[in-house]
């Protein structure tokens, strides 16, 4: 297959080493903030939330997160996915770089997360949900290290949470629509709060630099995946002991007691891949949530891991780009592949081959893969509104692509703005077309 067009370095500045030299900077001028103003989602989790927050006067859209640019570009969740409009999610930008400049440990952070994790930019906008009555998007934004909600009308901001430590990452909400989970990464804790008001209710303790959120059994438990240290070059398998604490922590919804801790480490050596990472990127449960698949660092290819039965049953390795490097320190933040979907049926998976650049519908009877659909750095997958499609973002070329899942062939790309994330359905006013001017 044909590699996408070029693009810059993959390589990484190690996350702490830009932490140190950030201390250096706070002595000197005000540093100028890069950017402008203006890995698998689950699908009975997305099609449940699509009933709760169904009503009269709404309709369904994808919100799709420019990290870079601190935008969201709300599209059409299914048929032309076209354009319907688009939400600054930074509109406190000048006030929240005021308040860094001035904390140097702030500082050291947020230079630490442009240089390491942001690939050199600084990120804006990870997750995003709307909120029941699609009156709000609800967004964590890494760089400021916060949650907020803001007005989709009048683009302003209801409320905001900042998180503990310095960076907020992946979200889930809860299928009711009441409340939204964020990880935060520098602090190995996953905040639960209010989705109308921004107020917390409860937390808990994850493993290092918790990740993906999913709620399971009807919203009675929370998992968290941790995939530990991502943004040092000690990517070697010998050095994996410096990749910290990496498990999956479940723990009650309601109460935030912990009831299970999973450790992958054990569980994959016992099935004979003592060669692959425990560290979960994007996951993707089966409607019934017998089973649930995992993409790990480093490799192209996901797991199988049988939940009831507590153990890993399959792993795919999937086709490597040959223009790939094997250079480990090479790969955005460990990750080899980042995204993957299933569709509503449960008998097919969408996989995002990000370093490959590629994406590929696979059958999840035989694990054959289809065919492999060109991609840019694809950096998340998730399922159109009629369940029909694969959609992922391609945060090379800053388009979102669909890809039919019966066919596995592309269907449609649509621009969007500048490196694309995370996409998640969502639900606006009827008849809106962006935020009031002014």
């Amino acid at each position: 297959m044909t590699r996408s067009p070029a693009r810059p370095s993959r390589r990484r500045h190690p996350f702490g080493v830009a932490v140190l030299a950030a201390v250096g900077l706070t002595a000197g001028a005000l540093p100028v903030a890069s950017g402008s103003a203006g890995a698998s989602e689950i699908p009975q989790q997305t099609r449940e939330q699509a009933r709760a927050t169904s009503s009269e006067g709404l309709r369904e859209v994808f919100f799709v997160g420019n990290n870079w640019e601190g935008t969201a570009d709300v599209i059409n969740s299914r048929g032309d996915y076209a354009k319907i409009g688009r939400i600054d999610m930074i509109p406190d930008k000048k006030e929240r770089l005021w308040e860094i400049y001035l904390n140097p440990v702030k500082l050291a952070f947020f230079l630490g997360i442009r240089l390491g994790p942001g690939e050199g930019h600084d990120q804006y906008v990870d997750d995003m949900y709307t909120t029941k009555d699609g009156k709000a998007v609800v967004a964590s934004r890494p760089s400021f290290a916060d949650v907020v909600s803001i007005d989709v009308e009048s683009g302003r901001i209801n409320w905001r949470f900042p998180v503990s430590g310095f960076r907020s990452d992946h979200m889930a909400v809860s299928p009711d629509g009441t409340r939204v989970a964020v990880s935060s990464s520098t602090s190995n804790i996953v905040h639960v709060l209010d989705m109308a008001t921004g107020k917390e209710a409860g937390n808990f303790k994850a493993g290092d630099k918790p990740h993906e959120n999913v709620y399971t059994d009807g919203g009675k438990y929370l998992w968290n995946m941790a995939i530990g240290e991502v943004n040092t070059d000690m990517d070697a398998p010998w050095q994996d002991f410096t990749k910290g604490d990496r498990r999956i922590t479940v723990a009650d919804a309601k109460t935030f007691q912990i009831k299970k801790i999973i450790d992958m480490r054990e569980r994959l050596d016992a099935f004979g891949r003592k060669d692959l990472s425990d560290a979960l990127r994007p996951v993707a449960f089966t409607p019934d949530e017998s089973k649930m698949y995992f993409q790990v660092s480093f490799f192209n290819g996901f797991v199988e891991y049988d939940v009831h039965n507590d153990k890993i049953t399959r792993v795919k390795t999937l086709p490597k780009n040959p223009d790939t490097s094997d250079d480990r320190t090479t790969y955005v933040n460990d990750s080899r592949h980042h995204g993957m979907s299933m569709n509503p049926r449960g008998d097919k998976l969408c996989i995002a081959g990000t370093m490959d650049d590629y994406v590929t519908v696979v059958d999840r009877e035989t694990l054959q893969e289809g065919p492999l659909v060109t991609a840019s750095k694809p950096y998340w997958a998730t399922v159109s509104g009629d369940g029909k499609h694969c959609v992922v973002s391609e945060s090379g070329t800053d388009q979102v692509t669909a890809i039919d899942f019966s066919t596995g062939e592309k269907v449609a790309s649509i621009p969007v703005g500048d490196h694309p994330q995370r996409v998640r359905i969502g639900h606006v006013p009827t008849g809106w077309t962006g935020p009031a001017a002014g």
